[in-house]
């Protein structure tokens, strides 16, 4: 089981990243770099290729919207060189909130596009062609343009043919298409006791179709962590945030993780916390998360406790333990679980 965390910063994420070399030597794994719309995740990714030695950076994730196949193609044999070979992408649809008032583009076709851009990832990084007829058409047909569109192939040669491409779903749907193609899969506010029960399905209709080629699905997942006997407070710090996503990404009927609650059986909670903070009311949405689900979905207790947790995790599939340390020595504590997942 690897161990890896999000690279977690306010304001000034250079500092933060700056961080990661003492991660690094304590047993990190990997780091997941987010791009939501704050700065690229690209960038410093590449800036902590060249602070480090052996941790693998992971971007978590990027669009398949605003950048065309070409640009991510691009970006991720770009990563991987100057990483020496430990990039790992983490691609995702993110959300309508995003993709249209972020960067203006329709949010179409989500499962589609995820499974073309993955597959002609593929194909560049074995340095082949890129051409495409479904969503992307690769080259433009003569009648577009200019007509002097052609197939065009990455003109350096890839660090390595192949390159770790992980998807971040939830839905079921997505879930069955990224066990068939996607060689990691990313879920979020994961309940580890009730993923068989919301995912089990989706995830063997997937793996039934899985090519021979491709390695067992990874599965990365986890939460905050906080070992002590005196801990239980810190689960609170997390309120906002689940709270945020149940009640606040998306209008009602069109939230990816309020249905996800709901599948976890709290919909009577999912319906009043995205009542409460669609209406202002962030407080009292976040005093209505329910506390089972945090403490199931997070690492927070005596040592005990949280080996309890990580068995739990391990138990339901994940392959890669991500953690979020809520600690004054993330390296002590990164150290303290690298220990136990040996």
């Amino acid at each position: 089981m690897k161990l890896s965390m999000p690279l977690v910063y306010a304001g000034n994420p250079r500092e933060t990243a700056d961080q990661v070399v003492d991660l690094e030597k304590a047993g990190l794994d990997m780091i997941w770099v987010a791009e939501p719309y704050g700065f690229d995740a690209p960038t410093l990714m590449g800036y902590l290729a060249a602070k480090t030695e052996t941790v693998e950076i992971a971007a978590g994730i990027l669009n398949v919207y605003s950048r065309t196949p070409g640009a991510l193609l691009q970006t991720a044999a770009g990563l991987d060189n100057v990483s020496g070979g430990r990039a790992v992408i983490g691609l995702g649809a993110s959300g309508p909130q995003v993709i249209e008032g972020f960067h203006g583009m329709a949010y179409e076709k989500p499962l589609g596009r995820t499974r073309e851009v993955i597959r002609l990832l593929r194909s560049g990084l074995r340095h082949e062609r890129l051409e495409a007829d479904g969503i992307f058409t690769l080259p433009l047909p003569a009648d577009q343009g200019l007509g002097l569109g052609k197939p065009l192939k990455l003109l350096n040669k890839p660090e390595r043919s192949s390159i770790p491409l992980w998807v971040a779903a939830l839905g079921n749907a997505n879930v069955a298409m990224t066990a068939e193609v996607a060689d990691g899969w990313l879920p979020f506010l994961f309940y580890p006791e009730k993923a068989e029960t919301v995912w089990g399905e989706a995830l063997a209709k997937g793996r039934a179709k899985r090519s021979d080629e491709l390695a067992p699905l990874e599965v990365s997942a986890g939460g905050m962590v906080a070992i002590g006997e005196d801990v239980k407070g810190m689960l609170d710090f997390m309120r906002p945030m689940y709270a945020l996503y149940v009640g606040g990404m998306g209008a009602r009927g069109k939230n990816f993780y309020n249905e996800l609650a709901c599948q976890y059986g709290y919909e009577a909670e999912a319906k009043q916390i995205q009542d409460l903070y669609l209406d202002g009311k962030k407080k009292e949405a976040e005093a209505l998360v329910p506390t089972e689900w945090l403490e199931a979905g997070n690492l927070v207790g005596p040592a005990s406790y949280v080996k309890e947790r990580i068995a739990a995790f391990r138990e339901a599939g994940v392959t890669n333990l991500q953690v979020n340390p809520a600690t004054e020595d993330p390296a002590a504590t990164i150290a303290q679980v690298k220990e136990w997942l040996a």
